[in-house]
């Protein structure tokens, strides 16, 4: 169930650089956890596992990490992406850096 509630603050992380999801955007959020090793022959009938409570307030540190985390991999996707050309003669345009840098300025934002 945490991992549940981590995967949904994705969308708050895309939120924050201005997605709304629209019907049909396509947002898949998945989490995964590699914490717990489970061996394929178990020597023991048991095996511990250290989990965080649900009602942990860690989780909340958790919680702003997985939002911060999106919020610069969306932001560094569009600052590293690349002019492309695709079928029909379509150009998209990479986001021109120094030009945008100057306006988040000119507004505070950077």
């Amino acid at each position: 169930m945490s991992l549940q509630r981590l995967a949904r603050r994705a969308g708050l992380g895309l939120a924050r650089t201005g997605s709304t999801a629209h019907n049909g955007s396509g947002e898949i959020f998945l989490a995964f956890s590699t914490g717990v090793r489970i061996p394929r022959q178990l020597a023991e009938i048991e095996i511990q596992i250290r989990l965080v409570p649900e009602s942990s307030q860690a989780l909340n540190v958790l919680f702003d990490a997985t939002v911060e985390a999106t919020e610069e991999a969306v932001v560094n996707a569009l600052f590293r992406a690349t002019t492309v050309s695709g079928i029909d003669g379509h150009i998209l345009h990479a986001l021109p850096v120094e030009r945008t840098q100057d306006i988040l300025r000119k507004y505070g934002r950077l």
